[in-house]
């Protein structure tokens, strides 16, 4: 599943990162790194951007660019 495949709220984990090597290369400097835990925190009005929480950091992606981060499946949403 892809990371824009996500459902807003839910959290998962980082299996690959696809794309040109400078794209990939971008990603896992910022910690997008098979393994790190990953989480939907946002979602804007038409779709586009993603924000996105990853080893505490927040980012904000491009569905295109949320399209090549693979992740397991979905956690449900932590409540409380």
């Amino acid at each position: 599943m892809s990371l824009a495949a996500l459902p807003f709220g839910s959290h998962s984990t980082i299996q690959r990162v696809e794309g040109e090597r400078g794209f990939r290369r971008r990603l896992m400097e910022l910690g997008f790194l098979p393994g790190a835990p990953v989480r939907v925190i946002a979602v804007a009005p038409m779709g586009d951007p993603l924000d996105v929480e990853v080893r505490g950091c927040r980012f904000s992606l491009r569905r295109a660019e949320a399209e090549r981060i693979f992740v397991g499946s979905a956690a449900r949403p932590l409540v409380g």
